[in-house]
């Protein structure tokens, strides 16, 4: 069998004290699992069943039935400390010792989808639980925390989609105007984490997410609108650079999105006319065509071309001779760099 340029190395054979090492770490494991299961199916639902589960997702964090185990063991001990004449310190001494317990997990696994779920429970718990000043303190610091989590690992999908509910909790537990002054403070929390990394794809996402809010929230004119998508293109044709990185492909998809007939009202600019989307259209087409200069082997700048020139052809009501050949050209040159969907760009091709 071929090895496609990987080398291939002889395993090393495992001396017969390390297997016996490994398999009395995979007994401790299943005797571990054991008991914890024992112990919640009797309904033990005491501190000490809390730390076997502790132990138990410290070495498998993916074990999600023990996330389970751990809610019903907390849930319990949270009715026992509400029976404490009205006195708050037991609940929010359990929180806080959870959500510290998961620290040192979300380091160590930080995508593992498992403690970030569980984490945004113990948050909703103490929303249930708490005061309101209290919960709302906790669901600050987190912000606080999922910020340096990003900053460990600015492209962690988990940590923007996190980042986003909080943020979203953190309006609705404030007023009207501290919600608006958050959506802005985010927008350029995102351009920043951008301006670090172009490649961070998260970042641009939420970009998208948050633009739409900020001009509701302002209830911007179209006047408004139009100049933040103008400054929008002037930023990605900045981030442009490189324009090998598909992150900024895929952003600058979302923005030409606004001037799609059938998308058009979903987006920042719902009110442009049919000739002001045709000339958008163009001028980015242009734009486009310019970057080849230097970079003519680079397949999304012919996706693009081609997407957005059909896209022109949508607003006109038909393709253009001239627009037609042009498409078979940028065609022609896909065929060559993405072989691999070469099957793909004949059939666009027999559309035409």
């Amino acid at each position: 069998m071929p090895s496609h340029g990987v080398p291939r190395y002889k395993p090393v054979e495992k001396s017969a004290e390390a297997r016996q090492q490994e398999q009395q770490k995979i007994d401790t494991y299943r005797d571990l699992e054991r008991l914890v299961s024992t112990k919640v199916t009797e309904h033990e639902y005491t501190l000490d069943t809390l730390n076997r589960i502790s132990e138990l997702l410290s070495k498998n964090p993916e074990y999600y039935t023990a996330w389970n185990y751990r809610r019903r063991v907390l849930r319990y001990q949270f009715s026992q400390a509400g029976d404490s004449d009205g006195d708050n310190g037991p609940i929010l001494q359990l929180i806080s010792s959870d959500l510290q317990f998961l620290i040192p997990l979300l380091k160590s696994f930080p995508k593992c989808y498992w403690i970030w779920n569980y984490r945004l429970w113990l948050l909703d718990e103490a929303r249930r639980l708490l005061p309101f000043e209290e919960a709302q303190q906790m669901w600050q610091q987190e912000l606080a925390l999922v910020g340096k989590m990003l900053t460990l690992d600015s492209r962690n999908f988990h940590g923007w989609g996190y980042r986003r509910f909080v943020v979203e909790t953190l309006k609705e537990l404030g007023t009207t105007e501290a919600a608006k002054g958050m959506t802005q403070t985010e927008f350029e929390y995102a351009k920043k984490m951008i301006g670090a990394n172009l490649s961070n794809f998260s970042a641009w996402h939420y970009r998208t997410k948050l633009i739409q809010s900020l001009l509701d929230e302002q209830s911007a004119t179209d006047d408004e609108r139009r100049k933040m998508l103008d400054d929008e293109l002037s930023l990605i044709h900045q981030a442009f650079i490189d324009p090998y990185d598909q992150s900024l492909w895929f952003y600058h998809q979302n923005l030409m999105s606004a001037f799609d007939p059938a998308m058009a009202q979903r987006t920042m600019t719902p009110h442009l006319s049919p000739s002001e989307r045709l000339e958008y259209i163009r001028s980015e087409i242009e734009e486009i065509q310019e970057m080849l200069d230097g970079a003519e082997d680079c397949k999304y700048i012919y996706q693009a071309l081609i997407e957005y020139t059909l896209l022109a052809s949508k607003v006109e009501g038909s393709l253009s001779t001239e627009d037609r050949e042009q498409i078979l050209s940028w065609l022609s040159e896909l065929k060559k760099l993405d072989p691999l969907r070469r099957e793909r760009w004949f059939d666009l091709e027999k559309t035409l």
